[in-house]
């Protein structure tokens, strides 16, 4: 039996684990094995330069956290996996599939979107989508040309009624 000092180090890194599962609106795990250690140093980087980062815990130590929180991610759970998390929905699991596109060694396994578990098809999927920054440009883009059309309208109707 572990001693109490071990016992309540374990139980320190499973709380910050469910802290950090808590907080994140994104989860992702991914198997890191066959990265250098620049290449991890270049995922980290930019991970954080979208307020995310990533940390390695023993998959036990994972397992209790999420099985603590209800979720059930034990199938993931195989072989070494590290912990991507961030507060915005889609920028850890773009920046993970497009540095996987580069280092195959990068193997994304499942993740947690909204407090809903995705498989990597899904993450595929929201991978796909366009950043928040671009869904805002397409967003005023549509606006503009709603506009527009109205003003050719209304000048189209002005011009007529000054015919008349």
């Amino acid at each position: 039996m572990a001693s109490e000092k071990i016992l309540k180090q374990k139980q320190t890194v499973i709380d910050e684990i469910k802290s950090r599962v808590n907080e994140a609106n994104t989860i992702v795990l991914f198997d890191y094995r066959g990265l250098t250690d620049s290449e991890a140093k270049e995922l980290r980087r930019k991970l954080r330069e979208s307020n995310s980062d990533y940390k390695v815990y023993k998959n036990t130590l994972m397992a209790r956290a999420f099985n603590d929180l209800n979720i059930d991610l034990n199938d993931s759970l195989n072989g070494p996996s590290a912990f991507a998390y961030g507060e915005d929905q889609v920028a850890p699991i773009k920046i993970l599939t497009d540095f996987a596109k580069n280092h195959p060694a990068l193997n994304l396994k499942v993740g947690i979107i909204d407090g809903e578990i995705a498989d990597k098809a899904k993450l595929g999927e929201y991978a796909s989508l366009p950043s928040r920054d671009g869904l805002l440009t397409m967003l005023a883009g549509g606006m503009i040309g709603l506009v527009k059309d109205l003003s050719i309208c209304l000048d189209l109707y002005a011009n007529q009624k000054e015919e008349n």
